[in-house]
């Protein structure tokens, strides 16, 4: 049992909701007001929480939202929002039946998929399905016209389906490169004739993640799905300056010195021994590690964190629980660190610790796990 007067952890990581609300206000400006976004919170926000992130883009003018498993879609069913859903993963066919209940839209890209899946359906409500078409990803969807003839056969046919949306996905849309984006488009742009031709109206058609709707604003059919930028966060680095909108990071990462001495030449820090003092040094410990999800690569590539507006090497190997820092001083226990935000005029954005680990800005976020306590600001503005 945990007392009343219990504070928590001293490692938090702070989401601004005014940012998100502020990134979803900027894509809308780039788009016609007949397309639709959806506002993408699988994998829980990308670490930003997936309930309040759903409930703050949809206050800004989101009109669906977009998760990659059937349990996230539940889960934001039973919070309590109401939007439409897609999951944009595939889902068994036996919990068909849960989506129905649940008014969850659904990806379908097989045929057999319909047909095993219609045995588990109740009569109504009809179950919305979304068809995806594989045009270059070589992930899911379909990959030829007469599957989706036949899946469009199999859905006019049973009243317990209703097809409501196809999409594909770009593989390529964060690049400079553009001759294989095209292909894609083209490719896509052939099955919703076909499916136009055979099925007639189709209310949603969508292929912009959030680099297309950000790179190539009115290319789109009805709806884009706003994923990684809700958030703040360029898709790539490289071609960050081909955005014509201002984002807001959302996610700050905090933590306090929990320990604070001065070592004498020659000491070592941390596992293995690898760090050892030139001279004598001003050492604190912070309390997060890769138990947290931040990776040891991040001390080993030279990362740094903030300490009262100044850059601190991050030393020796990170532990799960805690890793080491240099300061330039003595500080007091309990000062405050920035991992990933600003201290008065210094900044360490996603998009530099990223970079150190030679991965995407997307990452980083999703890598922050559970342990580190999330809090959120701005929720009345």
């Amino acid at each position: 049992m945990i007392v009343d007067s219990y504070r928590g952890r001293d490692t938090w990581i702070e989401i601004d909701v005014k940012a998100i609300a502020s990134n979803v206000k900027a894509v809308k400006t780039l788009h016609h007001p007949d397309v639709h976004i959806m506002a993408v919170v699988k994998a829980d926000g990308y670490g930003h929480g997936a309930v309040t992130v759903a409930r703050t883009a949809i206050e800004a003018g989101a009109e669906w939202v977009g998760v990659a498993l059937l349990e996230e879609a539940v889960e934001l069913r039973e919070a309590g929002i109401e939007a439409p859903i897609l999951v944009l993963g595939p889902i068994n066919p036996q919990d068909a039946s849960v989506a129905q209940r649940y008014r969850i839209s659904i990806t379908v890209f097989q045929s057999g998929w319909l047909t095993e899946a219609g045995s588990y359906l109740e009569p109504e409500p009809p179950l919305h399905v979304h068809l995806k078409c594989d045009t270059g990803m070589g992930r899911i969807g379909l990959t030829d016209g007469q599957t989706l003839l036949d899946m469009i056969k199999i859905l006019k046919a049973d009243k317990r389906f209703e097809m409501t949306g196809i999409f594909t996905h770009l593989a390529t849309a964060d690049e400079w490169e553009s001759d294989y984006l095209s292909r894609q488009l083209t490719a896509f742009q052939s099955y919703v004739q076909l499916a136009k031709e055979t099925a007639g109206h189709i209310p949603y058609v969508h292929y912009s993640n959030s680099a297309a709707s950000l790179r190539y604003p009115g290319n789109d059919y009805n709806m884009i799905r706003f994923g990684i930028s809700m958030y703040g966060l360029v898709p790539a680095i490289e071609t960050a300056t081909d955005i014509p909108v201002s984002l807001k990071p959302a996610m700050s990462l905090h933590s306090r010195l929990t320990h604070v001495k001065k070592v004498q030449p020659k000491t070592s820090i941390s596992y293995g021994a690898t760090y050892i003092a030139s001279e004598e040094e001003w050492i604190g410990t912070v309390p997060i590690g890769y138990g947290d999800g931040w990776l040891r690569a991040n001390a080993t590539n030279g990362g740094e964190v903030l300490v009262e507006g100044e850059r601190c090497p991050m030393i020796g190997r990170i532990c799960m629980d805690q890793m080491m820092i240099r300061l330039p001083a003595e500080v007091p226990i309990g000062t405050k660190v920035t991992l990933i935000g600003k201290q008065k005029r210094e900044e360490i954005s996603i998009e530099e610790v990223s970079e150190r680990l030679s991965t995407i800005t997307y990452e980083i976020p999703c890598t922050l796990n559970g342990r580190i306590p999330r809090m959120y600001t701005n929720l009345d503005s």
